[in-house]
């Protein structure tokens, strides 16, 4: 398991069918050791900082196992960064990474924290208005580091695996409660008590665990 690249991007204006949008959601891959901190990677930046970046979400990844499905499926190139993402990962993907999991990279820790979620503006990035809801259907999500120790990373650094996270909850599993079971209150309730899952996506499954007691 390495980061395959490292890549950041301050947010930048862009016209999307004739308005102006304000996005972080293009990134460049860089050459050299970049820190990462608790908000977030150096050198990087987010315009929606309700929804971006933040302690629970300082670092998204993205397997570049997927890229060669996308590539397929719409045919044009998906390079490293093309999800906007900060780690473009190799040999972890949604199946074995596992909430709460703790990483070492570079001289970093950092602990998964939940699945990326795909906003309207990848769309836009890629003039491709269903990508949002194939990532969804897919599971093909990436996901979210904390960072835990604050460090230097550089492309091509190991990932290694320190401690699994409780239950061994994979990404790919709460993918799947979230968006095709989602009346599995079993699943649910395991999910949203779990210690390492974010705050806004225990908010999610805390509202939906209501909403399906109430049926």
């Amino acid at each position: 398991m390495r980061i395959l690249s490292i890549n950041i991007g301050k947010p930048k204006t862009v016209e999307v069918h004739g308005e102006l949008l304000v996005t972080g959601i293009y990134k460049t891959p860089v050459a050299g050791p970049v820190a990462v901190g608790k908000q977030n990677v150096a050198g990087d930046g987010q315009a929606d900082l309700v929804h971006h970046g933040g302690e629970d979400k300082a670092i998204c990844a993205y397997p570049s196992e997927h890229f060669a499905y996308w590539e397929q499926k719409y045919a044009r190139p998906f390079p490293p960064s093309s999800f906007g993402e900060n780690w473009t990962l190799s040999g972890l993907t949604e199946e074995n990474a596992c909430l709460g999991d703790i990483y070492a990279a570079g001289t970093a820790l950092v602990q998964v924290s939940q699945p990326r979620q795909p906003c309207s503006k990848l769309a836009l990035r890629h003039r491709l208005p269903d990508l949002p809801k194939a990532v969804c259907q897919t599971g093909k999500s990436g996901f979210y580091f904390r960072v835990l120790k604050e460090g230097i990373v550089e492309p091509e650094a190991p990932l290694v695996l320190i401690e699994r996270g409780a239950g061994e909850l994979s990404i790919a599993y709460i993918n799947h409660i979230y968006y095709h079971e989602r009346d599995n209150i079993a699943a649910l309730e395991q999910i949203a008590h779990h210690p390492a899952l974010s705050t806004s996506w225990r908010e999610a499954f805390l509202h939906r665990l209501t909403n399906e007691r109430k049926r």
